[in-house]
């Protein structure tokens, strides 16, 4: 007697192919959960060595062991953070290549005639960090005093300059606030980063610059060059006896540099929320936190949500001023 050979149901064919095509999809998954599986590249819109490159290379390595995965810096200076936009938003909305930008990127939509919008097209990550500048001329300068220089522009008009990292820039910005609020005429030489600005002004070549702690403090300390002022809310703690521009007279005089990473939009929100607690988990190290403090810089670490609050309100207060003092690319 042979059995008849059984054939399986509709209900456990329909089962079989379900079983089927989950197992084809898991690794699929299971590749798609894993970010990120590769190094991770930063692209900094200034030249090495200047604040924002130090500041991006410092953060690196913390970044890196929350990641689990190298943390690769690029230079790309041009056009105050432009170029290197462009260049990040060229590259897959894949969480795989960040900018580290600036302060700049709050004037230049307003400055500049932009062929993206940086509102829309890049997604705030994480602000890193805060810092003060640094009003610095050459130790050789006629002036010893905040006062002493305001004076020396008044009778010498136009004679003065100041450098600056490219127009938009916080040294761009807090020198055009101070010839509003102090009434004093001086001419914008701008520079690729803040590197070759502080080469010219030990040079000379330069009057002044407002200079962010990483690129100056350490002039200042050797005695180089000469801080006249800071412009945070307090003194630099690295700078005691060194005044703010506000206890100086100019009561509404407050600038702060910061620095925070963006990526295209587009890029899967677990990979914007897993690189912006990488940027928390850097600004929380113990020796990075040291390292900042010892330079007056505030570390920051916030969520996406807190970063684009606090772009929209830059935005606002510096495109008031680029547009009152008819600010323009030069």
């Amino acid at each position: 007697m042979h059995s008849q050979p059984s054939h399986p149901s509709r209900r456990q064919l329909v089962a079989a192919g379900m079983a089927t095509a989950a197992a084809a999809t898991l690794p699929g998954l299971a590749r798609a959960q894993v970010f990120p599986a590769r190094p991770v590249r930063v692209i900094v819109p200034y030249a090495a060595g200047g604040g924002a490159d130090a500041n991006a290379r410092l953060l690196a390595p913390a970044m890196s062991a929350a990641l689990g995965q190298p943390v690769v810096i690029e230079n790309k200076p041009g056009a105050s953070g432009v170029l290197a936009a462009q260049a990040v938003l060229a590259a897959p909305a894949d969480g795989y290549t960040l900018l580290f930008d600036t302060f700049p990127y709050a004037v230049n939509a307003v400055l500049r005639k932009l062929p993206f919008d940086p509102v829309k097209d890049l997604v705030p990550v994480s602000q890193a960090i805060n810092m003060p500048n640094i009003l610095v001329v050459p130790a050789q300068a006629p002036y010893t005093t905040l006062q002493g220089l305001l004076d020396y522009a008044r009778a010498h008009p136009g004679k003065l300059n100041y450098a600056s990292y490219g127009a938009g820039g916080a040294a761009h910005l807090a020198a055009e606030l101070l010839r509003r609020e102090a009434g004093i005429d001086w001419v914008h030489v701008p520079y690729k980063g803040g590197a070759p600005a502080i080469t010219d002004l030990l040079a000379g070549q330069v009057s002044a610059y407002f200079a962010n702690p990483v690129s100056g403090l350490g002039y200042v300390q050797a005695g180089r060059l000469r801080a006249l002022a800071t412009t945070g809310s307090q003194r630099m703690a690295a700078l005691p006896d060194v005044p703010t521009v506000k206890e100086s007279g100019f009561k509404d005089f407050e600038v702060i540099e910061w620095n925070g990473f963006f990526v295209p939009r587009g890029t899967p929100q677990a990979a914007v929320d897993r690189l912006s607690a990488a940027v928390r988990d850097a600004t929380r190290n113990a020796d990075v936190r040291k390292r900042l403090a010892g330079l007056g810089i505030e570390p920051v670490g916030n969520t996406p949500r807190e970063f684009r609050d606090f772009l929209a309100g830059q935005i606002d207060r510096w495109g008031a001023l680029v547009k009152a003092n008819h600010i323009t690319v030069e």
